[in-house]
């Protein structure tokens, strides 16, 4: 019996899922993609009659994700490191060169026509893609949560402002109320989410614009202090986690409306156009304000120090809170989509938009209690450490097995997690991805600088550059990706060569 996680109607010659000509009314319904309707798809296949957008339409969406205050506080609490200004910039441009990795990462969608996770089955087996799934539903969940405390936090300071004093009850309400607000966008669907940040993004520029003239000429930044090269890298681990390496996991979730014959230098450079060039800028205008506002890094409401400040007028914290609050809503809604669709590549039985309920009922579990317990910056710091211990060698993992079976997939075998699915492997798990992963996140573990308290074995090599850990060097992102990467290649390479040779077979390919 062949286990389907979507509705499959017949397969072409090729493999390929297509709809059977006497039921392609209901199949395609036109409405499904079109913005503010509920979008019917999950992690099954879009079929090409369904795949409206063009890569150029990517650089809208990323661009919407990109110009946003979530960057901007990134940029001050990376001040916080003990940064020159010009160390902090040189981090900044280095570290976001790493949304080339989101390009190649959205490659993929295009022609396997489903998510980053029901994709990933072809690397590590259903059941082992299962695991990896799980991960990145933590992840999103985390970014989901990190977005609310921030939301939250400006809701507090636009009170305050008013007169109102935010107590316990209101960050009760604010929390309870944003989770609520959030839910909205991700349940519609992609085509919605797509509208709404393209729209979000010229009044962020201008927003941003008078952001610059309000703090440029009290800027602190010809500053004598210097941090070492150990803390160098742990800086650089933090802003490439927080940009192309943490949205790796997500690309295709979206990509996947492009059709397959989609030109993937255009693909590649307008999501690098779109997340690379903006996130430079306003993380770069954060760290200008992180010489101003030293506690925006450290305060546990990144917003409260707006409240107690001189330099940017009263009246337009109002406007840029406001329109901050809008836009962490409509950013959440990505990764709220992309975690409603993990969901079901873990094998939970439910459409997209139920994931999206259950999802949220998750964050506000755990937003209650993170607004607390934990201050923003100590937040996102202890969250950039898992995310990295998981992800480095994943990426490596999946981009190397793409790179094996030629740069294609057989997509209706995506969609077969049964037991006579090509994909299928050892009871649902292929082992060579199993420990290549493993190794990794030791690897990863190993050279990270954590911001929480482990046995110094467990990082036995950034333990050796630095006494604690305001001294020691981050290595993990390149070790998780260089043992990931190359543990995978000498154990699998022959063997998924073959499945390349069996894939092109299905497709009618010759050799």
């Amino acid at each position: 019996m062949v286990a389907h996680d979507g509705p499959v109607e017949a397969y072409d010659k090729g493999g390929n899922p297509v709809a059977i000509a006497e039921d392609i009314a209901v199949i395609h319904d036109p409405q499904s993609e079109d913005a503010f309707h509920v979008e019917q798809h999950g992690v099954d296949f879009i079929p090409e009659s369904e795949r409206w957008a063009k890569p150029h339409h990517l650089f809208g969406m990323w661009a919407g994700a990109s110009i946003q205050v979530e960057y901007f506080i990134y940029g001050a609490v990376l001040m916080t490191f003990g940064f020159s200004f010009g160390q902090a910039l040189s981090i900044i441009i280095i570290g976001n060169l790493s949304y080339f990795l989101l390009g190649v990462c959205s490659l993929q969608g295009p022609d396997a026509g489903t998510t980053v996770f029901g994709i990933n089955r072809a690397s590590y087996g259903p059941n082992g893609s299962r695991i990896i799934a799980f991960f990145n539903w933590i992840t999103q969940v985390g970014f989901e949560i990190e977005g609310l405390l921030l939301i939250v936090g400006a809701g507090l300071v636009l009170s305050g402002k008013a007169g109102f004093d935010p107590g316990d009850p209101a960050k009760v309400a604010l929390v309870i109320g944003a989770v609520a607000v959030q839910f909205v966008l991700p349940f519609l669907g992609h085509a919605t989410i797509v509208k709404v940040l393209r729209a979000l993004i010229l009044p962020f520029v201008v927003l941003f614009i008078i952001m610059l003239i309000f703090i440029a000429p009290h800027a602190h930044t010809s500053g004598k202090t210097y941090a070492d090269w150990q803390v160098y890298f742990s800086g650089l681990a933090f802003t490439i986690a927080l940009s192309g390496l943490g949205w790796t996991e997500c690309g295709n979730d979206f990509s996947r409306y492009l059709p397959r014959n989609s030109s993937t230098q255009k693909t590649v450079l307008w999501i690098f156009l779109g997340t690379a060039v903006p996130e430079i800028l306003i993380m770069t205008l954060g760290a200008i304000l992180g010489t101003l506002l030293t506690t925006v890094g450290t305060s546990s409401n990144a917003f409260l120090p707006f409240l107690h400040q001189s330099i940017i007028a009263p009246w337009f914290v109002d406007v840029f809170l406001i329109f901050s609050i809008i836009q962490l809503f409509a950013i959440n809604s990505l990764d709220l989509y992309s975690s409603g669709v993990t969901l079901q590549a873990m094998g939970l039985k439910v459409k997209r938009y139920q994931a999206v309920v259950i999802d949220s009922i998750f964050c506000l579990a755990i937003t209650m209690f993170a607004i607390f317990n934990s201050s923003f910056s100590t937040y996102l710091k202890d969250f950039v450490d898992v995310v990295i211990v998981w992800i480095a060698p994943w990426v490596a993992i999946y981009l190397v097995d793409w790179v094996l079976r030629r740069y294609r997939y057989v997509p209706s075998e995506l969609q077969n997690t049964g037991k006579d699915g090509l994909y299928y492997r050892t009871n649902g798990f292929y082992m060579p991805a199993m420990i290549a992963q493993f190794l990794g996140m030791v690897a990863a573990m190993a050279g990270l600088n954590p911001t929480f308290n482990v046995p110094n074995w467990l990082i036995s090599v950034s333990w050796l550059t630095g006494s604690d850990g305001y001294t020691r060097a981050d290595f993990s992102i390149y070790m998780g990706i260089a043992v990931g990467g190359i543990v995978y290649f000498l154990l699998a390479r022959k063997d998924v060569k073959a499945q390349a040779d069996r894939q092109d077979q299905l497709l009618g390919i010759s050799a």
